[in-house]
């Protein structure tokens, strides 16, 4: 009873008979840029490092310093409305590119031509409004409902920073600082070529084993904002990879040839072992965890199910609604969905007759729902869409194999498939995360819902055209950009499709899983870091060090939040940083200028390190600064 009252007693900060400044041309316009901008570095955060974190705080926190200190106007709806546009930027990024690069692969292989624009445009829109669609009737029963049952720590955390806004100015100069500081060092690092980015050495005497780091801002800022834990989740995955599984490899395969390798084992040099044997591995390990998150919030997910059934059948989106309850009409978005699914089986990049979309997108509201409660739990970096994924791919694979729609056409459907429930996952999560910033700080719901589909339509319209510049500069699979998810995706749907998976190394991987998660140990992390070269998750665990060294400091309560804060708001701005230099070094790479611009001379490895571990001791600094 006391719960029901204090969700009743809730009062947003902006009363619901208050009308203030919200969905404004300037709230639109930056909300549009951020959206693109935000979207493009996590694409490329997203392919190096196989995750992407939130983008609702860093969008926050800039729009407060353009609202407020430059055009000196006063609405924290307003800024909300920016962040909720901006994030669907990052949610977008974070589905497609899971998904979406294998078409690519496949090309470069000769085997389908090159994706249009148009068809990847057409994913991430159908995925992106559908998510939203279905988020809009769960938003009574998670967020007003569950109102302090469910923590969402992204959205409170969100409107924390807008409700904070007083001191705008000093926390988006947090951010712009990290932003220039990560886009110099890229720049130094990958552009002039002046050190290394990536430093390592094989042990000769341990066959198949390599120590490595990667010396980049971004991952310092993942390790920081995911935390110690997750960081060294991740790590030990990777040195099960190269300390364990590839030495253990090299020992017994001697001069023989396995499958899928075309070589001698004896000649492969740790890289090989890891690109021919581990990443199969990983693949069952990355695969089972997907599972086991579905199977272990089964219960929650049948849960979540019947109330967004039940919350759809009430009519809460009545016009005497208080401005703060007001959604997108039912039958508007009902409307919306139809169109989808016509469009989903009249497209001929989705092979599916009107029951095969119909299915698109059952499925798709099923991990809409899964998705935004999760989110709800964990927050958005920790929601399983990878293992959603992967669990969709699986039956959509076998469904058209089964339907007659085999070889090439199948692939590519089955990815287009994926794809769109991919960034159904992803953007239902995000659009819960922001409806719950909104529900503390007083935002119409609708106007909100509105910039969703805003931020989408944008960031879908870019999605295409920056992943064609990454595969221009460089190509998926590549060093630069390992498009980890993707490479695993188009691995499972090809051995489906063609029966020819080296299923031994992918139940390796699965079993693997299975005693992480029987030794109680997060499996998404860990199997992640199994799967990534293990340089990445060193990199990742450095800045995961600094938070913490920055959290057992002594400290007030508040000074240590303080601390932490500082530091979440200068790496957010390094990994955006980072993000968009490395769309600027993409775009002279296809220019074919990047050689212009590299050094004649570079610092040795050791260089490499020690700029890295100046880098983290600033970062250290600046966590601990006292503030005037």
């Amino acid at each position: 009873m006391n719960d029901m009252d204090k969700k009743s007693e809730f009062k947003p900060y902006i009363p619901a008979d208050k009308i203030v400044p919200e969905f404004t041309v300037t709230s639109v316009l930056i909300g549009i840029l951020l959206a693109i901008v935000f979207g493009a570095a996590n694409a490329y955060l997203g392919l190096l490092v196989g995750m992407t974190i939130s983008a609702s705080i860093p969008a926050a926190v800039i729009s407060m310093g353009i609202i407020r200190v430059i055009l000196r106007r006063d609405s924290i709806l307003e800024n909300n409305l920016v962040q909720t546009i901006g994030s669907a930027g990052e949610s977008v990024a974070a589905g497609a590119i899971f998904t979406l690069p294998a078409l690519f692969l496949w090309a470069e292989e000769g085997k389908t031509d090159f994706p249009s624009i148009m068809t990847l445009f057409l994913v991430a829109l159908f995925g992106g409004i559908l998510g939203v669609c279905f988020m809009v009737p769960l938003r009574q029963a998670l967020i007003v409902e569950e109102h302090g049952t469910l923590p969402f720590p992204e959205g409170t955390a969100c409107a924390e920073v807008l409700l904070a806004g007083e001191e705008g100015g000093a926390k988006a100069g947090t951010v712009f600082k990290g932003l220039g500081i990560a886009a110099v060092y890229k720049f130094v690092a990958d552009g002039l070529h002046l050190f290394p980015s990536e430093i390592g050495y094989a042990f000769k005497s341990y066959a198949g084993s390599q120590i490595g780091i990667q010396v980049l801002p971004s991952l310092a800022g993942v390790g920081y904002i995911c935390g110690p834990k997750i960081s060294s989740y991740m790590l030990a995955g990777g040195t099960l990879s190269w300390f364990v599984l590839m030495p253990l490899i090299a020992l017994f395969g001697g001069d023989s040839t396995i499958f899928p390798g075309t070589d001698p084992i004896s000649s492969m040099a740790p890289g090989d072992l890891w690109g021919n044997y581990i990443k199969y591995i990983g693949a069952g390990a990355v695969a089972a965890g997907g599972f086991i998150s579905l199977i272990k919030t089964f219960p929650l997910i049948i849960r979540t199910f019947k109330q967004a059934m039940a919350s759809m059948s009430k009519k809460h989106a009545n016009k005497d609604a208080l401005r703060t309850e007001r959604d997108l009409p039912m039958p508007v978005l009902l409307a919306i969905i139809v169109v989808i699914i016509i469009a989903i089986w009249l497209v001929p990049a989705f092979p599916v007759n009107p029951l095969g979309a119909l299915i698109v997108v059952v499925f798709g509201f099923f991990f809409a729902s899964v998705s935004s409660r999760m989110v709800g739990l964990i927050g958005s970096s920790n929601n399983p869409v990878s293992g959603m994924a992967i669990a969709t791919l699986i039956i959509a694979t076998l469904a058209l194999k089964a339907t007659g729609t085999d070889g090439t056409t199948g692939m590519v459907g089955a990815i287009a498939i994926g794809g769109i429930i991919c960034v159904i996952a992803a953007i239902a999560g995000d659009t819960s995360q922001d409806l719950k910033t909104g529900f503390i700080v007083g935002a119409t719901p609708k106007t909100q819902q509105i910039g969703e589909i805003i931020g989408v339509v944008v960031s879908s319209a870019a999605i295409g055209f920056v992943l064609y510049l990454l595969n221009e500069a460089w190509g998926y699979g590549t060093e630069q950009i390992p498009a980890a998810q993707a490479t695993m995706m188009k691995m499972l749907v090809e051995g489906i499709m063609n029966a020819d998976l080296p299923w031994p190394l992918i139940f390796t991987g699965v079993f693997i899983a299975i005693v992480v998660e029987i030794l109680k140990v997060p499996v998404m992390p860990f199997a992640v870091g199994m799967y990534l070269p293990f340089s990445l998750s060193a990199g990742i665990m450095a800045g995961g060090i600094v938070r913490y060294i920055v959290e057992r400091i002594k400290g007030t309560d508040q000074e240590k939040k303080e601390r932490a804060d500082r530091g979440v708001l200068f790496t957010s701005g390094l990994i955006a940083g980072e993000g968009i230099m490395g769309i600027v070094l993409a775009v002279l790479a296809v220019l074919e200028l990047d050689g212009a611009i590299t050094l004649p001379f570079s610092l040795p490895q050791i260089g490499s390190l020690v700029i890295f571990i100046l880098l983290l001791f600033y970062l250290y600094r600046l966590c601990m600064k006292k503030e005037k």
